[in-house]
């Protein structure tokens, strides 16, 4: 296993221990709470996109123009992914995440009641960067979990990330037709507000073990980085596909809005719906991860992904073909991106948080570059041009997780 070679040279970490403390399996009611919290949080990123059109409207602003807000709050995510997530290996997890929580219902709140587009750009890059809390759900899940369960633990919770990732469209899309762009954002703040209580009272206390400087913290991303090819390659393959799949739903909304179909913002809400079953493969997903090795997802990921492209481009005109490309979609990138963080999780369990913190700000580097280049393509090449950078984004991610790397893992010995 590739994974059991690279645990042969993991890199020495200033300020972290490597000894690991057996805890008791995670109780069912907790990983459920964690997964419902995922699913909320997470939400907060992608209200946005079904209302893209409407906040054009409200701000005479250009589709390629408006797209940015999707852009800028990804970019927000991405920069809480590198700057707080780290912190999950040296605070008291709890409190950093009942904080998040509290700073992103302000940041929604701003974003409702923004009179300007620059101001809604601002707040919503503070929504993305507030709103990295499931990145620090996840690890603990891992650590807690024995590492027979592990990927479907972290499957599970996985689950209620992306269903919150694909109902928040949905959610988003019927209340921006009926009630307005800005009454989703006074929601979500609402619920925020609402979710911080719960779990002020249920969430336990969980004290990592990094006695470092956050500094150190910081530089240590680069060590880890740097030593460990398969955290560099899963990072890699996980930039491509969220670039994809970014490509894909930031510019969905305009594709049903435009003479093919006619559609507005509730449509395109209801599309995240459909793509909701990629939430069920997160958990197949991380039992075969457990059972076959993590590869197996990522390859089957990868060929449905690709597939879902080339069922968009030849029948994405139609709207049975839409749909099934849509579900098709969904479930390759939610196989590849739940094996992926199975392969990463078994490599420095003490240092998962930062493990983490590589693979996903590389994602949503990937998704933010997907969300810019999507819409570009639909601005010159309109649906073609889509499916051609999806399809470019999935080929190159086949391709770096078949051959990136893979000379510089050294064999684990005969055991």
């Amino acid at each position: 296993m590739e994974e059991q070679a690279v645990a042969e040279r993991q890199p020495v970490v200033e300020g972290t221990s490597a000894t690991q403390i057996n805890q008791a399996p995670l109780a069912p009611a907790l990983v459920w709470l964690m997964a419902i919290t995922c699913g909320l949080v997470v939400a907060n990123i992608y209200y946005n996109q079904p209302l893209l059109a409407e906040i054009g409207r409200t701000f005479r602003l250009s589709e390629s123009e408006v797209s940015l807000v999707a852009t800028i709050t990804q970019v927000g995510y991405t920069l809480g992914l590198l700057f707080v997530v780290p912190l999950g290996d040296k605070r008291e997890r709890k409190g950093l995440i009942l904080a998040l929580i509290l700073a992103a219902a302000v940041c929604m709140a701003a974003a409702a009641f923004a009179p300007t587009f620059a101001l809604l750009a601002a707040a919503s890059l503070c929504i993305g960067i507030f709103s990295a809390v499931p990145q620090l759900l996840m690890p603990m899940a891992a650590s807690l979990a024995s590492d027979e369960e592990r990927g479907r633990v972290v499957g599970k919770v996985m689950s209620g990330l992306l269903i919150g990732v694909l109902l928040s469209r949905t959610i988003s899309g019927y209340v921006g037709a009926h009630f307005g762009w800005r009454t989703m954002f006074w929601i979500g703040a609402a619920v925020m507000v609402l979710l911080t209580g719960i779990l002020a009272r249920m969430l336990p206390r969980n004290q990592p073990n990094f006695q470092g400087s956050y500094g150190g913290l910081l530089k240590s991303l680069g060590t880890l980085t740097r030593d460990l090819p398969v955290l560099r390659r899963s990072a890699l393959v996980a930039g491509c596909m969220f670039a994809g799949f970014s490509a894909f739903w930031t510019t969905l909304v305009f594709f049903l809005e435009s003479d093919t179909y006619h559609y507005g913002s509730e449509a395109a809400g209801l599309f995240g719906l459909i793509g909701a079953s990629g939430a069920f493969a997160a958990s197949f997903a991380g039992k075969s991860a457990d059972r076959k090795g993590p590869d197996f997802g990522i390859n089957l990921g990868i060929l449905l992904f690709v597939g879902a492209y080339g069922l968009l481009a030849s029948g994405g005109y139609y709207l049975v073909g839409l749909v099934v490309a849509v579900v098709i979609l969904d479930v390759g990138q939610q196989m590849t991106h739940i094996s992926n963080q199975a392969r990463i999780f078994n490599l420095l369990p003490e240092a998962r948080s930062r493990l983490n913190t590589v693979y996903m700000t590389a994602a949503f580097l990937g998704a933010s570059m997907g969300s810019l280049v999507g819409a570009w393509a639909w601005s010159h090449f309109h649906w073609p041009g889509v499916c051609g950078v999806g399809l470019a984004f999935g080929g190159i991610a086949y391709l770096l997780n078949r051959f990136y790397g893979r000379g510089a893992e050294v064999p684990a010995p005969a055991r």
